[in-house]
């Protein structure tokens, strides 16, 4: 393996918000964080030795994106990764996946109009529907050996609603969609003219020989389908900012940036994240494939340790993400009760499911990329949590 995935790097005072501003979510500021969703891992060598050469210059000027080598960077991408053919006219840039959202529902909704997403589901989506004045719908996924969909109910949810909101890959529960699960969706959408717009910054790290389907797949059967995505989740490089839209729709293109560039002006962005993007995506392929391969084994040794040493906990190997959904409804506490013994006792952070809707009840969150010895003083701490509330 040519990447360092074991090495412990410490990230205390540098401003990170899961190490430095733990307090914010868990109440508590020495914790042991498994909570939002960057990784503990180095961005690849290449990607560190460009931005170095852009350091080295010295100059920080304005920046544009709109030009073939950035948009090319993308439709080469996913031609290599998911072997999906976009056009390049259809990549817009964003300073954030929300961001865009956020646009798009103003774009595309009124106040008070339905927007639909799963549940459970990333809670920053619950916010974005909630803080622009639209409706939320949800349609809970259904637990069963692995969360399926209910169609009866996502048509009936669909027709009321001018935007379904997707997460593919899905977090927080880790499933792909299945390309059978995905034309369904789209079909319903087609049949109510709803918008579809999937978040897929996951869509590099599928685990387990499982297939990401990008929805633009589809796009030759129905048009009012926008991919959302960024490198950063994948490279660990969200502190340098920048995402992507891929809109087919050239109406709905120039809207949106007409609203960057001219409303809120966020049109231009940092050379540092731009130049980041373009020499992940043409440069380190070969991080991708090892990123997923070791995320794969800290999955497995996750799956090994609960069986062993806490079988009350229920995890079923994802498909997709570094995130694991740890369900433990068989554990005699209430959610608040674990919650208080993992900060109180493990001085542990670890998301409690509530957060991502009330399908989440009765989970936990754990962001598991870190190097494995990381993840495994995790799972003792938690494990001496239970041991204490077991003591009671």
């Amino acid at each position: 393996m040519i990447h360092d995935f074991d090495s412990i790097i410490d990230r205390k005072n540098t401003y990170s918000t899961q190490w430095d501003f733990v307090i914010d979510r868990f109440g508590e500021a020495d914790l042991l964080p498994f909570s939002i969703s960057d990784t503990d891992y180095r961005a690849p060598e290449r990607l560190l030795n460009k931005l170095h050469q852009v350091i080295d210059h010295g100059i920080f000027g304005y920046s544009r994106w709109n030009h073939a080598d950035f948009k090319q960077t993308i439709t080469r991408y996913y031609q290599w990764a998911h072997h999906t053919k976009v056009a390049d006219e259809w990549v817009v840039y964003s300073p954030s996946i929300l961001y865009s959202i956020s646009v798009l529902l103003r774009l595309l909704t009124e106040k008070d109009e339905g927007v639909l997403v799963f549940d459970p589901m990333y809670d920053a989506f619950i916010k974005v529907v909630n803080e622009n004045d639209r409706k939320l719908l949800t349609v809970p996924l259904k637990r069963e050996e692995h969360y399926k969909i209910d169609f009866a109910l996502l048509e009936e949810k669909i027709a009321k609603c001018k935007i379904f909101l997707l997460c593919s890959p899905h977090n927080p529960t880790g499933k792909v969609f299945t390309k059978e699960e995905l034309a369904k969706i789209i079909s319903l959408c087609k049949k109510y003219q709803v918008y579809l717009i999937s978040d897929e910054i996951h869509s590099d790290i599928i685990l387990f020989d499982a297939v990401h389907y990008p929805i633009l797949n589809w796009y030759n059967d129905y048009d009012r389908l926008i991919l959302l995505n960024s490198a950063s989740k994948t490279f660990n490089i969200p502190g340098l900012g920048g995402s992507y839209g891929l809109i087919p729709d050239q109406e709905l293109r120039t809207e949106f940036l007409v609203q960057t560039r001219e409303r809120d002006f966020v049109n231009s962005p940092s050379i540092m994240g731009m130049i980041a993007t373009m020499t992940a995506y043409n440069e380190c392929q070969e991080y991708v494939m090892e990123l997923v391969h070791y995320i794969e084994e800290n999955m497995r040794q996750l799956k090994n340790y609960l069986a062993e040493q806490l079988p009350e906990i229920q995890f079923e190997l994802p498909q997709a993400t570094y995130l694991a959904w740890l369900d433990v409804r068989g554990l005699p506490f209430s959610d608040d009760e674990l919650q208080k013994a993992l900060v109180q006792v493990g001085k542990v952070g670890i998301m409690r499911g509530d957060v991502y809707g009330a399908e989440g009840r009765g989970f936990l969150r754990m962001n598991v990329g870190c190097p494995q010895v990381k993840m495994l003083e995790g799972l003792q701490r938690m494990k001496q949590s239970m041991d204490f509330l077991e003591e009671g």
